[in-house]
């Protein structure tokens, strides 16, 4: 039976979103004060960050583990679709991204002026945000929650974005020193690679969740047949399916013949048969037909 960890997790979203907050006014403060697209696209991003914090919050208080009544495989999926939620929020950011730049492209551009004392402020940014994804991810793989692994990739995308901002700024600021106006195109050119990372960042996050939500083996069935067969008194196993996500729940169904003479000891060949799955898969909930030796297949897998 999986453990109910959503209070530990609740609690890094909470800090997270504080931390998203305080890195989001930076942002916000300094992308206004200078006039750079790329700050206030970066912005917008950390925008995403706080709402995926909500997001994960909202999911994690639905998403137990254990099994009641209305939902007897428990609520875990409930986790994958907030991470759905993630990169949609990821996907918005992006086009968001892209629209300005081109909108700076085809217009007027709007000049940027950048100083020491806000370099050192996006500095701050950049720490915060780096003590995040790495908080994050360590308490995220602990506890297997895809919640928090998902939200760390975002906000290491926000890391990158960030720093990809900041070195266009600086070049920004040098050429301001060095009489160069040339560079303050830097900042419309930086906007889209910042944008093709929110959208990399997104598609990692989707293509993570989706085997959860549209039931994707987790277990090739021949491995599961080849563990199941090692256990004295299995003849055959065949008809073998299973779901989930290994290290965070998965789902076996097999049919099973075996060799005994009462139900107590055909009960006892299959509990070792959990067992060593168990062993193997844990998490794991694992559903044994037992058949009679007529049934006998060579059928693995459906």
């Amino acid at each position: 039976m999986p453990q109910d960890k959503r209070s530990e997790v609740r609690k890094v979203l909470l800090i997270t979103l504080l931390l998203n907050l305080f890195v989001m006014g930076l942002k916000v403060i300094v992308g206004n004060v200078t006039g750079s697209l790329s700050l206030q696209a970066d912005a917008l991003h950390s925008v995403t960050d706080s709402a995926n914090n909500i997001l994960g919050l909202i999911a994690n208080r639905f998403s137990s583990p254990l099994p009641d009544r209305k939902h007897p495989y428990g609520h875990q999926k409930f986790e994958a679709v907030g991470a759905l939620g993630i990169a949609a929020f990821l996907g918005i950011a992006c086009f968001e991204i892209l629209q300005g730049g081109i909108e700076r492209i085809v217009g007027k551009l709007t000049p940027v002026t950048i100083s020491a004392p806000e370099l050192g402020l996006l500095l701050i940014v950049l720490g915060v945000n780096i003590f995040v994804a790495f908080y994050e991810r360590n308490v995220g793989q602990r506890v297997g929650s895809p919640i928090l692994i998902a939200d760390s990739r975002h906000t290491m995308s926000d890391v990158w974005v960030t720093i990809t901002v900041l070195a266009g700024l600086i070049g920004i600021w040098q050429g301001r020193l060095l009489d160069l106006p040339q560079l303050q195109w830097l900042d419309v050119i930086l906007a889209f690679p910042v944008a093709l990372l929110v959208f990399w960042s997104g598609w990692e996050v989707l293509k993570e969740n989706l085997p959860w939500l549209v039931d994707q083996m987790a277990v090739a069935p021949e491995v599961i047949q080849a563990i199941a067969m090692q256990v004295p008194g299995v003849i055959n196993c065949h008809n073998i399916a299973s779901r989930g996500v290994l290290g965070r729940q998965v789902f076996i169904e097999m049919h099973m013949i075996v060799e005994a003479k009462d139900v107590e000891t055909a009960h006892k060949i299959t509990e070792e048969v959990e067992a060593r799955l168990e062993e193997r898969f844990s998490p794991v909930r694992v559903l044994i037909h037992v058949e009679p030796p007529t049934y006998q297949s060579d059928q693995i897998s459906f």
